[in-house]
């Protein structure tokens, strides 16, 4: 049995069925975002089942993220299904052209591994990792712990995970269900703005300036229902905001009044960064803000991101299930990663001070680079600066003409206005002037000046 919608007939007669032929279809751009799904009765109707089937189909969809429904609106696609993730928005590289959109470190600024990997490959030698093996490292944890403790996070639970995504995904699934809403910023990580939907949850949408989210907007987000937050607290991408100590009290003062809340710190920055981290999990005297809060810190930007591994510190309710699901998959994070983390830290292989001043710099040029042509820019941390623009099609498009290639801010938005993210990782001050140049040559042809977020 089948459905006509356009030029695209629905098909099945099972849920599952009807499912993956509507996933399909906007998977290979038959059914494209924004399409309106017939009424669940109608389509029963036509399909000869009962109605409950298809509403049991479309809770599928949505807790896939490929459709949204808006009550007597109706189900649509979503405009950013996650069949159409948003790392597949990427310009193609002419031969000659600067890739400076890919948000990776600088290779000469990461470390040697092969050293660490023989320290840690030698203790895999003298005692095999078989199963029911301890499942961490305990230097990497006393490291972590050290690391956590200097720099005023809560005391809490610790667990390995591989990446800062893995970690969040974990917690997400473990502490709330499909339908629940999280607040996350915007512009903000698209990986994270992918995974909420993949997960069934409703992003909330946060403004934020160089410090950080701003109070008011996530006052709002938890006050519309929000019951999660996640915020990056240095290097934060695409903006390269950083929590202020001023903002972090602010933004504490609000999650008090919120205690039910998840939050999630993201703190993927650590390691390669030379601002102080500002807690929004404790305040000075160490108590926690929420009842429920979770640090991720990840080996990634200062290592390497080939090594997936990343640092959990929460309540213990949070890291409890975390590693129960984790048993249940995975297992545990290999040990040789662990180890060799865990060596290259410890040696310090990748010295904080030396990387985080060779990205400053980086940045730095750039902004005031473009500062010269009267352009503001936005880069407080990290690897990127987030360039407001009129428009980004056009400026990403005319830019490849150059010779520079910027990714759109289309991957990092929800609702916050057009942007252009620059990488400077590894951008040589000596470079920028001639980007900004160009950069501003494109806008004076569109007519206009980049803006604020």
């Amino acid at each position: 049995m089948v459905f006509v919608l356009g030029d695209y007939r629905i098909k099945g007669r099972r849920a599952s069925e009807i499912a993956a032929d509507v996933e399909h279809a906007v998977g290979t751009g038959e059914l494209p975002p924004g399409t309106a799904l017939p009424p669940l009765r109608d389509l029963a109707v036509e399909l000869g089942i009962n109605p409950n089937t298809v509403a049991a189909a479309y809770r599928l969809l949505r807790d896939r993220g490929v459709i949204e429904t808006a009550g007597r609106k109706g189900s649509r696609i979503r405009q950013r299904p996650v069949t159409a993730p948003r790392d597949q928005i990427r310009i193609p590289v002419p031969p000659g052209a600067r890739d400076l959109s890919a948000g990776n470190p600088d290779t000469a600024l990461l470390p040697a591994l092969a050293p660490a990997l023989a320290v840690a490959a030698a203790v895999g030698d003298r005692e095999p990792v078989l199963y029911g093996h301890s499942p961490t490292d305990p230097g990497l944890l006393a490291l972590a712990r050290a690391a956590f403790r200097a720099d005023g996070a809560p005391d809490g639970a610790l667990a390995v995970c591989a990446g800062s995504l893995d970690a969040i995904e974990r917690i997400l699934t473990t502490q709330l269900r499909p339908g629940d809403a999280v607040a996350v910023e915007d512009p903000g990580w698209g990986s994270l703005l992918d995974l909420l939907p993949a997960l069934g949850l409703r992003p909330v949408p946060v403004r934020l300036d160089d410090e950080g989210p701003l109070p008011g907007s996530l006052a709002d987000a938890l006050a519309a229902g929000a019951r999660a937050a996640v915020v990056t607290v240095r290097a934060q991408n695409p903006t390269g905001a950083v929590l202020t100590a001023d903002r972090a009290a602010e933004l504490r003062a609000v999650l008090a009044g919120h205690p039910a809340t998840l939050l999630i710190e993201d703190d993927h920055g650590h390691g390669m960064v030379d601002q102080p981290y500002h807690s929004l999990s404790a305040g000075p005297d160490g108590v926690p803000t929420t009842g429920r809060w979770a640090v991720v810190r990840s080996a990634a930007k200062a290592y390497g991101p080939d090594l997936r591994v990343s640092l959990l510190l929460g309540e213990r309710d949070t890291v409890d299930r975390v590693l129960g699901r984790q048993r249940l998959d995975t297992g545990w994070v290999s040990l040789l990663l662990q180890r060799t983390f865990a060596e290259l830290w410890r040696t310090g292989a990748a010295p904080v001070a030396e990387v985080a001043a060779a990205y400053r710099a980086r940045r730095d040029a750039l902004i005031a680079a473009l500062a010269a042509h009267g352009i503001e820019a936005h880069g407080a941390s990290g690897l990127n600066v987030w360039v407001p623009v009129p428009e980004e099609s056009g400026v990403v498009a005319a830019l490849v003409q150059r010779g520079w290639v910027v990714a759109p801010g289309a991957r990092f938005r929800l609702q916050s206005p057009p942007g252009v993210r620059i990488t400077t990782a590894d951008l040589a001050p000596r470079e920028a002037p001639r980007l900004a140049a160009d950069l501003a040559a494109v806008l004076e042809s569109a007519g206009s000046r980049s803006r604020l977020i």
